[in-house]
């Protein structure tokens, strides 16, 4: 991959985890490891830690996700997420723009396009 790919890929990719993490947690609250974990599931979508918690970081202080402190059964606290009202709604927005643009570029691409 050229550095130009690779800017390319990484700049669409920072913009679908943003809207994965937030389906997740339209599905209900999680903590961050469990976010980590859950992505983990669908290779395409994977972070690190060190990629998940700045982006819930920023996704709290832009009113979108809110957090609090619970016990957990093994080990320390836990810090929670949930999407707020204005998350929810962003959401919502977000995967209608997605559905779109993704049948859009799968028309597009068509059969044609590379696949792993």
């Amino acid at each position: 991959m050229t550095n130009a790919t690779e800017a390319a890929s990484s700049q669409l990719r920072k913009g679908v985890v943003e809207l994965a993490i937030l389906a997740l947690l339209h599905r209900g609250e999680a903590y961050g490891g469990e976010i980590v974990d859950r992505l983990a599931e669908h290779p395409g979508l994977a972070i690190s830690p060190g990629t998940a918690y700045p982006l819930l970081s920023r996704l709290r202080k832009s009113g979108l996700i809110t957090s609090a402190w619970r016990e957990s059964p093994v080990g320390p606290p836990r810090k929670y997420y949930r999407l707020s009202p204005d998350g929810e709604q962003t959401f919502v927005d977000m995967a209608r723009v997605w559905n779109g643009m993704k049948d859009d570029m799968d028309t597009l691409l068509g059969t044609d396009a590379p696949h792993d």
